[in-house]
């Protein structure tokens, strides 16, 4: 199954020119290896009769070939994960962000459909039709590449990337391994020449990538204790669960080389690496596509220009709410008097990140008081403690369902309206389509110098950005 239905002749043009375009998107399998490789793989060309394409890594891997050591497919960008679809295709796509981000051992497709409200027969159907392999394919191949990545950057033992990768045993990781690639974990690991004597990873991305402009936005945004933005990267702590237990540390993250993201993580937070991964895509945008987001935003778009989203959802919320009707900066200021009074202190951090964002369990038992007192509106410090009650059986908060039904169930919470909701959609689920009502700075963009526009002249124009109104938001805020 060929990329957007590439024609083989094309698909062998793009792998001759190299073409970083198709790269996360086009997977060459050589049969006389038996290896598949990126289309950027700089090793010698293939001849044509060798070539069979594929759309996906675990396409390649269910026809048996094995991921080449040299261009690293677990480190491709990957497809765009929401775009305008039909109802099965949108159900497919978030079967695989599901998987993605599973870190059930034991997990089944009879739990993946049940997430999803469907049969587990019309869940095969609809998974092959879209990612051309099984949901267990998927799910066995990203499990496979992670561990083939850390044990190719990390220095954790065998056993530790076992569970971190999802696999329920070390039994099931070396069979695993061994079935699919035909060596052993600890042969990979002699063959690239043995471990890094510094346990970093990289994750790719498609160039055009507008790092000054992400840094930028998140650098008046970072809070005092958690986050610290320099030039070249981010340094921030973060607590996360993984397998039904919670991890806490540091990561820091370098733009230091074209293509690729540098992450290092404390030793706290590689046995949650499994679950850290899918997070910090979505945070940098890493799987954008840049020229077709240009394409839609139009002239004057910046080249490579990204959606931050967010590493902890109860932490953008929050952020969310302490921003309603204030200045970035005095947004901040609020955020990080509410983490020196209700986060937990991390030791051995760097000294920019040494305290965790508060827990939505701490602040569902904060008093009205103990907020105010922090110089926070009564109203917003009630909607803090209903937002952190209701957090447990929010739907936003496990990323299901609906974008429309996320969104009216965040404005059910009292002190939350249509454009905090919207927001919270924008960064805390990284959708790429949302364009907040009534936002005073938009209206303005939009009016183009004269009256501002109606409300319904408003909407009217933001149509033109769809599928990528997110990207708009931040364009025009940005130009404005």
């Amino acid at each position: 199954m060929l990329s957007e239905n590439l024609p083989p002749e094309a698909a062998y043009a793009v792998l001759q020119a190299h073409d970083v375009r198709f790269d996360g998107r086009l997977y060459v399998g050589v049969t006389s290896t038996g290896i598949y490789c990126r289309p950027v793989c700089r090793v010698r060309l293939p001849r044509r009769e060798n070539c069979r394409f594929f759309s996906t890594a675990a396409q390649a891997e269910a026809e048996r070939f094995r991921p080449c050591m040299k261009c690293r497919p677990e480190l491709a960008p990957r497809a765009l994960p929401w775009t305008t679809m039909d109802a099965s295709r949108t159900l497919a796509q978030q079967a695989a962000a599901w998987l993605d981000t599973c870190d059930d051992a034991e997990a089944s497709v009879e739990d993946l459909a049940t997430h999803l409200g469907i049969t587990s027969r019309h869940l095969r159907r609809i998974f092959q039709a879209e990612h051309g392999v099984s949901p267990l394919q998927y799910l066995q191949t990203r499990r496979l590449l992670l561990a083939k990545a850390l044990l190719t950057d990390s220095t954790l033992p065998v056993s530790e990337i076992a569970f971190a990768a999802g696999f329920a045993s070390l039994r099931r990781f070396n069979a695993a391994f061994i079935e699919h690639y035909r060596l052993q974990p600890t042969a990979l690991r002699r063959e690239g020449g043995g471990a890094a004597p510094v346990s970093r990873l990289r994750l790719s991305y498609r160039q055009p990538y507008d790092v000054a402009g992400v840094l930028a936005f998140l650098a008046p945004r970072a809070i005092a204790g958690v986050e610290v933005v320099g030039e070249g990267g981010v340094t921030r702590s973060l607590a996360l669960m993984h397998a039904g237990e919670r991890h806490a540390g540091w990561l820091r993250v370098s733009f230091d080389k074209a293509g690729e993201v540098g992450i290092e993580l404390s030793p706290s937070l590689w046995p949650a690496v499994g679950s850290l991964l899918p997070l910090l895509r979505r945070w940098l945008d890493l799987d954008a596509d840049p020229e077709t987001i240009a394409a839609a935003l139009g002239d004057g778009a910046v080249p490579g220009q990204r959606l931050p989203g967010c590493l902890d959802r109860f932490e953008l919320t929050v952020r969310a709410v302490l921003g309603q009707q204030v200045t970035v900066a005095a947004a901040r200021t609020l955020a990080g008097r509410f983490v020196e009074r209700f986060g937990e202190v991390l030791p051995d951090a760097p000294a920019a990140c040494q305290r965790l964002f508060p827990t939505p369990e701490r602040i569902a038992t904060a008093t009205r008081d103990d907020i105010a007192s922090l110089g926070i509106i009564g109203r917003r410090a009630d909607s803090l403690i209903a937002l952190a009650q209701a957090w447990p059986t929010l739907a936003f908060a496990r990323r299901e369902g609906t974008p429309e039904a996320a969104a009216q169930e965040l404005t059910a919470i009292p002190g939350i309206g249509p454009w905090t909701a919207n927001y919270m959609l924008m960064r805390g689920w990284s959708w790429p389509d949302v364009f907040p009502p009534g936002d005073v700075v938009l209206r303005k963009a939009l009016s183009a110098g004269g009256p501002l526009v109606s409300p319904k002249i408003y909407l009217e124009a933001a149509e033109r950005y769809r599928p990528f109104r997110s990207y708009a938001v931040l364009h025009l805020w940005r130009h404005s």
